[in-house]
């Protein structure tokens, strides 16, 4: 076997410590939004494990950018890694490490192909679903005109927005909810479309392969025939010339079954007439 590149060996055995450590960051950022009335220290170790999540993607990516053969070919096909790993350094609010590392733990989930594009969209509503609800309690909760102030808020505000229906209900009033909500809407079409998508491919492949066996049949009925007939002629062929084929009987002679001819010279009563 060829033995695979460097770089591939690198991704494959990081994939599982890295969505490890996607979930550990998605705790460490729920912790002070859901209970902000929580010990001091207890906030300060989310935001050290927020900030070594992130150098560990940051690492990740520079391990892949060292292996590549060609680096900046590397960089621009990767370019929502090179964000997530850009964006935090110049980010004025805690809410951008959040998009960072979705940035991050999509680009490496993209690259695992044996997964299906079923378990893709699943793992992005739910990740959209409960990162969306946490980004706008956070924004929202310290707002004077704001309506979203407890997770079940939140999460409800997150479900109608990501299917487009927008009770109005609950609805952001800060410039970055209000952004935040853009993102949830248009990623909820973009998934929308991508379930759609999916489920009509399915079906036109179903009747792509209906039909095909249909014609399969119709061809392989047309080349029988076509068999038969050069068979048929095959026997025509090499049957003897002049002979009769097989099943034929002379002309004249009396249909199978039939009574022998009478013999001219009896009579009628059965005697023999006499001969001259």
């Amino acid at each position: 076997m060829k033995e695979q590149p460097a770089q591939t060996r690198w991704e494959r055995r990081t994939q599982g410590p890295l969505l490890g450590l996607a979930v550990l960051f998605a705790v460490a950022y729920a912790v002070p939004i859901v209970a902000p009335d929580a010990d001091q220290r207890i906030r300060q170790l989310c935001v050290v494990v927020e900030w070594l999540v992130w150098g560990s993607f940051v690492a990740d990516y520079a391990v892949r950018l060292l292996q590549a053969p060609e680096r900046l070919v590397f960089v621009r096909s990767h370019p929502l890694s090179l964000l997530a790993v850009v964006l935090p350094l110049v980010q004025p609010l805690r809410l951008l490490r959040l998009v960072a590392t979705l940035l991050l733990v999509g680009q490496r989930a993209r690259m695992a192909s044996q997964v299906r594009l079923t378990t893709y969209v699943a793992g992005a509503v739910v990740g959209l679903l409960v990162f969306g609800s946490l980004a706008v309690l956070e924004v929202e909760r310290g707002s004077p005109k704001g309506n979203i102030k407890n997770l079940g808020d939140a999460v409800w505000w997150s479900f109608t927005t990501m299917t487009t229906v927008g009770y109005g209900d609950h609805a952001p009033t800060t410039a970055l909810g209000r952004m935040l909500a853009v993102g949830l809407m248009l990623s909820g079409i973009a998934l929308l479309g991508v379930v759609t998508a999916n489920i009509a491919a399915w079906f036109i492949a179903r009747f792509e392969h209906d039909d095909a066996e249909e014609r399969r049949q119709t061809e392989a009925i047309a080349a029988l025939t076509v068999e038969v007939r050069q068979l048929r002629a095959e026997i025509a062929r090499l049957a003897p010339t002049g002979s009769p084929p097989a099943g034929s009987r002379p002309a004249g002679s009396p249909p199978p079954g039939s009574p022998p001819p009478a013999d001219p010279s009896v009579g009628s009563s059965g005697l023999t007439s006499p001969r001259p």
